[in-house]
């Protein structure tokens, strides 16, 4: 039986690069600073510069052509890739008749196929070397509820596409699938009040949900850890 080496149960990220997309802001940028902590080569993918000064590829994911050459490009600047994690998620709420058409075929292909067009992109070289990938879907990937028809749409896609994705690279890329709850970003400020958390409810500080990330992205080879799920102790979607 094999196992793995006690020693060394802890992978070093030093140097390593790794493509966090949705970097400008909320749960993207709080990995990206994170995984720069570590010691990782961190490039972002977003429509907007990132913070902290995280070297940024400027794209629409909504574009998944655009999004593949972004990784593509990546990659060959630094000559390999280590891992994808596909933070970059929108939302617009509202009743499947009341959202217009565009802005509900865009919160679908941000969320779900900007997410498999990255990781379409970065296989080649995460095979080369035997790195991850980490998805971000969502308690409303789970769990869904009125209001939301495109989110838990983009969501739901992403717990089947991550799962499916996990069987088919079996023993060849690492796989993990976070789905946080709640967290304290600008993702909810521009709603109207109907759609935003109570103001007294904890959310979770997107610093700590990150954590979880690097938790996937450091465990040694032999170990993988295939779903992780991250919320406030009163989440209203989880279970």
């Amino acid at each position: 039986m094999r196992t793995h080496d006690p020693d060394h149960s802890r992978r070093a990220l030093h140097d390593l690069p790794v493509v966090v997309t949705g970097t400008a802001s909320g749960l993207g940028a709080a990995v990206a600073a994170r995984l720069l902590a570590e010691g990782a080569k961190v490039t972002g993918l977003d429509r907007r510069p990132s913070p902290d000064g995280v070297p940024t590829v400027e794209v629409d994911l909504a574009d998944g052509r655009a999004a593949e050459r972004a990784v593509v490009e990546v990659a060959a600047d630094a000559g390999r890739l280590y891992a994808v994690v596909t933070c970059a998620g929108v939302d617009v709420p509202g009743g499947l008749g009341d959202v217009p058409a565009e802005v509900w075929e865009r919160t679908v292909a941000v969320n779900l196929l900007g997410t498999a067009a990255v990781v379409r992109a970065a296989l080649p070289f995460l095979r080369a070397s035997r790195g991850r990938v980490v998805t971000v879907a969502s308690t409303l990937g789970h769990r869904a509820v009125g209001d939301a028809t495109a989110y838990c749409a983009s969501k739901f896609g992403v717990v089947g596409f991550t799962r499916a994705l996990t069987a088919e690279l079996r023993g060849e890329i690492g796989v993990t699938m976070l789905t946080p709850g709640g967290m304290a970003t600008a993702f909810f400020d521009a709603r109207d009040d109907r759609y935003k958390p109570p103001p007294d409810l904890l959310l979770c500080d997107p610093a700590q949900v990150a954590e979880a990330v690097v938790f996937a992205l450091t465990r040694p080879p032999g170990v993988e850890v295939r779903e992780l799920v991250v919320t406030p102790p009163d989440e209203s979607s989880w279970p």
